[in-house]
């Protein structure tokens, strides 16, 4: 019997999208819906279900190549509410070992979210946004923070390294839009200590025991000099070159803050006190929103309230 695949997020219909957007099992792919509906940057993606075959796995990620025009694909994992423990994803995949690797997610009970590739050694800019407020109808605010080229989202929300130039605005209604003024912006500059040479090892490190163990590329023994070689040995010397961050984060400010308000007014909670969502710049030049966040409701209730606060949503 042939097997229906799961339908790439670009081939759902506005109900569809409406349907999925109401779906709390898997918030990543339902904030990836939202995203999609409000016609905001985003990947294209295709979910797949615990309960759902390999077969389907693999069927699914032939058609979504198909679709984006690749032969690979990035796999990301949705566990609805998380614990601070799961599977960290993100990289990217020939379509032929898809079907394993998802495998071992589903039968975790994971759902299992295949994007179109991306490069995370690329990166042009990258932005953590985040959206406060003590309560509905109160004014909050929102606060930028930036890393420049060769950096990615996963440095900023759990890579435990600073952000080159954070841009903070207070007293934003969520409510009413009002365009902010130039001057009511408060731009900071590189907060870590040591400089970027410190950022920049942090970065290599984590490279190396995730995200290239990971892709098979190094083994979970390698340091940051093995990360910085394997990147130099392929050309991606965006992590050594200028960091001109400051001037590209002033460039988007305008554009953020408006995507910023549009999402806080199509929040389903209209509760909410803290939001947050990323977005990269890859190297294209292309931009795209990863999820949106409720902070209050990322992790299981198990999870110390300490510890939920302390890991950035996203």
């Amino acid at each position: 019997m042939a097997i229906s695949p799961p339908r790439p997020l670009y081939a759902l219909t506005a109900a569809e999208l409406e349907a999925a957007t109401k779906d709390q099992r898997w918030p990543k792919w339902q904030t990836m819906a939202l995203l999609r509906s409000l016609k905001l940057p985003v990947l294209n993606a295709c979910l797949i279900q615990p309960g759902d075959s390999a077969a389907t796995a693999r069927t699914a990620a032939h058609v979504l190549a198909a679709a984006t025009g690749t032969d690979t694909l990035m796999i990301r994992s949705d566990g609805g509410v998380e614990k601070q423990q799961y599977y960290r994803g993100g990289n990217t995949f020939p379509v032929e070992e898809i079907g394993p690797r998802a495998a071992g997610l589903l039968a975790d009970g994971r759902a299992v979210i295949l994007a179109e590739p991306t490069n995370r050694f690329t990166n042009r800019l990258t932005v953590l946004v985040r959206l406060d407020r003590p309560g509905p109808g109160r004014p909050g605010s929102l606060t930028l923070e930036a890393l420049g080229p060769g950096y990615d989202v996963a440095d900023l929300t759990r890579g435990q390294i600073p952000p080159q130039v954070t841009a903070h605005l207070d007293d934003v209604d969520f409510a009413h839009y009002q365009r902010p003024r130039w001057h009511e912006w408060k731009m900071t500059g590189d907060q870590c200590p040591g400089g970027e040479e410190v950022r920049r090892t942090r970065r290599l490190e984590r490279l190396a025991s995730q995200t290239l163990t990971d892709g098979g590329h190094l083994d979970g023994e390698a340091g940051a000099e093995h990360a910085e070689t394997w990147l130099r040995r392929r050309g991606y010397l965006h992590l050594f070159g200028p960091q001109p961050t400051r001037e590209a984060l002033a460039k988007r400010v305008r554009r953020l803050f408006e995507d910023a308000f549009f999402l806080a007014r199509s929040q389903p909670n209209r509760n909410w006190h803290c939001l947050a969502t990323a977005f990269s710049v890859f190297e294209g030049p292309r931009t795209v929103y990863w999820d949106l966040v409720d902070g209050e409701h990322k992790y299981a209730a198990t999870a110390p309230a300490a510890a939920r606060h302390e890991e950035r949503a996203v």
